[in-house]
């Protein structure tokens, strides 16, 4: 358990937007150095300067896209070099396309594998063998609580998240007698770009708007899971008493559930 986040290094994929931007901003606060990880190296130059305006704390950024496992590598090994060790990684990177399956384009269910799923893992396996060498690090997956519950317009997306859930299960019980800690984060719904592409339609967003999290509240509370680790974090903690239940009793639970799941 850290004490402070205090010279740290804390690398944050999908850190362009969203909660990957607001952990940046909180992480950096706390004294540590946040690196930016992400497709858009223009959106990141200006979180990066945003970092320094507020925080003085002078934060790195690396252009990757994680679905390309030969610059991951590439992009690790600098941040190895120019940084130093990893002590958190936070896997953030995703997206997500809500169609039924009968409509969904091949194309987007193998992206949300390849971003979701494979990326997640290829920046695992380039942090974790210095981790097990100092002994010591936090690896941190952001999934959903759609890896707990699938909803209807959501098999390629809640796949992906199903499959986030179960290797970080399986890598926490394999680094079982290390002092590394692996951590699953799992929101429901988030106000963020996310929906830009994944309802197109806008409906999901016009019917879970009031449940939605803000950016900001999320990534305090990842922030604190960082200093107070814990193997999940669920947001918002009602949400997840349905997984609970769904896993209690599957098949009661979606035939009573079924009409307030099918909001997209």
């Amino acid at each position: 358990m850290l004490k402070s986040l205090e010279n740290k290094i804390i690398v944050i994929t999908g850190a362009s937007s969203g909660i990957g931007q607001e952990m940046a901003y909180q992480v950096a606060s706390l004294g540590a150095k946040p690196i930016l990880l992400a497709r858009s190296e223009e959106k990141l130059i200006n979180i990066v300067e945003e970092i320094k305006r507020r925080t003085s704390v002078q934060a790195s950024l690396y252009r990757i896209d994680v679905t390309n496992h030969k610059q991951v590598r590439e992009v690790f090994q600098k941040i190895r070099k120019d940084e130093g060790f990893v002590d958190i990684l936070v896997n953030n990177a995703g997206f997500g396309v809500f169609d039924f399956f009968l409509d969904a384009s091949l194309s987007d269910l193998k992206g949300m594998l390849d971003v979701n799923v494979l990326g997640l893992m290829a920046c695992t396996k380039e942090v974790l063998p210095f981790m097990i060498e100092q002994n010591r690090g936090h690896i941190i997956n952001i999934a959903s609580q759609a890896g707990k519950i699938a909803t209807p317009k959501s098999s390629g997306y809640a796949a992906s998240k199903h499959a986030v859930l179960g290797f970080t299960n399986s890598l926490r019980m394999e680094l079982k007698e290390t002092n590394i800690v692996v951590s699953s984060v799992n929101p429901g719904p988030i106000k963020t770009n996310f929906f830009k592409i994944a309802d197109k339609s806008g409906d999901y967003v016009n019917n879970a708007e009031k449940y939605m999290l803000e950016a900001s509240d999320v990534a305090k509370k990842i922030t604190r899971l960082m200093i107070k680790p814990k193997r999940e974090l669920n947001l918002p903690w009602w949400m997840n008493m349905g997984s609970v239940l769904f896993h209690l009793s599957p098949t009661l639970f979606e035939l009573v559930s079924l009409k307030y799941l099918n909001k997209k």
